[in-house]
């Protein structure tokens, strides 16, 4: 992978983990680079995904997996803060 490629990979993973948190429930008391970390993992999974159900590369916005995205995002932010809450008890 390029210094290119990572670059995006973190600017994208910050977009939707951001979008992660806003649509997770309740207060979400986890750290900047753990929502990039999350967004990460969930942009990546959710191409992975799309693209095993035949959804990415489509004409325009992908917005299957742009929703597959962020709804990874958006678990993976809820399994993160209630991980790090039970951990601060």
């Amino acid at each position: 992978m390029t210094v290119t490629g990572i670059v995006t990979a973190v600017i994208v993973g910050a977009i939707i983990g951001a979008l992660g948190r806003l649509f997770a429930p309740g207060k979400s008391h986890i750290s900047v680079p753990a929502t990039i970390g999350v967004g990460v993992v969930a942009a990546l999974l959710g191409t992975a995904i799309a693209s095993s159900l035949s959804l990415a590369n489509t004409a325009g916005v992908d917005w299957i997996e742009l929703a597959l995205q962020v709804g990874l995002a958006t678990i993976g932010v809820g399994m993160v803060a209630r991980r790090s809450r039970g951990r601060s008890r």
